[in-house]
């Protein structure tokens, strides 16, 4: 069984940064491209980003392409979003999720999810 663990996230005024974590267990990490979403406060949960298995390539939504880092430590079993210039409308609870065949942006491809962690961005 495969464990994912949030953390990191916070109250941030908009222009700050954070740094979430997902740190993993229960699996051998390199074997699973992660991803990472986020859902709102009524509304669908969406994609933010996602990294391959080794950490050479990550792909990002538009609304966060540049402002918004992903990366992994296989090392360390965690992979990270670095999150700068947070704007109000990235507050959502932000949720960590693993796939061993390469989910991309689909959820629907992610066999694991962690329990989220809430960032909330203030005006």
């Amino acid at each position: 069984q495969v464990q994912l663990v949030e953390s990191g996230g916070g109250l941030v005024q908009a222009g700050g940064s954070l740094r979430l974590s997902c740190a993993a267990s229960g699996h051998t990490f390199s074997d699973y491209a992660m991803g990472w979403f986020r859902q709102a406060p009524g509304k669908e949960r969406e994609f933010v980003a996602a990294i391959s298995w080794s950490g050479n390539s990550a792909f990002y939504a538009d609304s966060v392409k540049g402002r918004f880092t992903c990366s992994r430590d296989n090392a360390e079993n965690t992979t990270y979003l670095q999150m700068n210039s947070l704007k109000p409308e990235d507050t959502a609870v932000y949720y960590c999720a693993a796939t061993r065949f390469g989910g991309g942006a689909t959820q629907g491809l992610y066999d694991y999810w962690g329990q989220g962690t809430q960032v909330t961005v203030s005006s």
